[in-house]
């Protein structure tokens, strides 16, 4: 009996991969080593990482300008916070040169209490009209009180106002003195005197 060879188809080996030698992908998964050095420091409380000279701009740039918005909120304050004296003033000053006009009380002609009532008036504080109604009206302070925007009566040695003006500061007083004058700034030319603020 013949014998028959049974042989078999060799077979190939295939070389598995070697998943350890193969290098590792750098992808959206994972962060390469460097990035994950510095955020692993990160972590345990070392230096956080910086941020780019860019970031860096922007923020100073934000900074600045926020800096910027709040000095001139603080320097325009103090303009809004004139009082009623001061507009007054600035009202009355305005009128330098208008005539004296007996009766008138603006607004390009007046008499002294037509002065100061006009100039109150229109910085948001009603007066009376005449020079004695408008002393009988504020408040009495001595003179050593007096600031710019108070008012000052002249008075008769019997104590009847005749004249008002605004004190201006350094013993003068804008006013409208009489007829054929002009409103102007003048010394306070005698010591019969009063003195009122508006209260």
């Amino acid at each position: 009996m013949t014998a028959s060879a049974h042989t078999s188809a060799p077979t190939q080996s295939h070389p598995r991969a070697d998943a350890s030698a193969a290098p590792r992908p750098v992808g959206r998964g994972r962060q390469p080593q460097h990035q994950e050095a510095r955020v692993q420091s990160h972590r345990q409380g070392g230096e956080p990482p910086r941020r780019s000279g860019r970031w860096r701009s922007a923020a100073t740039a934000v900074l600045t300008v926020a800096a910027l918005a709040g000095s001139t909120l603080l320097t325009a304050a103090p303009a809004s916070a004139a009082t009623i004296e001061d507009r007054a003033l600035t009202i009355a000053e305005s009128k330098h040169g208008d005539p004296y006009l007996w009766g008138a009380a603006g607004p390009d002609a007046f008499d002294c209490s037509g002065l100061t009532y006009y100039s109150f008036r229109h910085a948001g504080r009603q007066l009376p009209r005449t020079a004695q109604a408008q002393y009988d009206s504020v408040e009495h302070i001595s003179r050593g009180q007096l600031v710019p925007g108070d008012l000052v009566f002249f008075h008769t040695a019997g104590g009847y106002v005749y004249h008002v003006g605004i004190y201006a500061g350094q013993n003068e007083i804008w006013h409208s003195p009489h007829p054929g004058a002009r409103v102007r700034r003048e010394r306070i030319w005698t010591d019969e005197v009063w003195f009122g603020r508006i209260r």
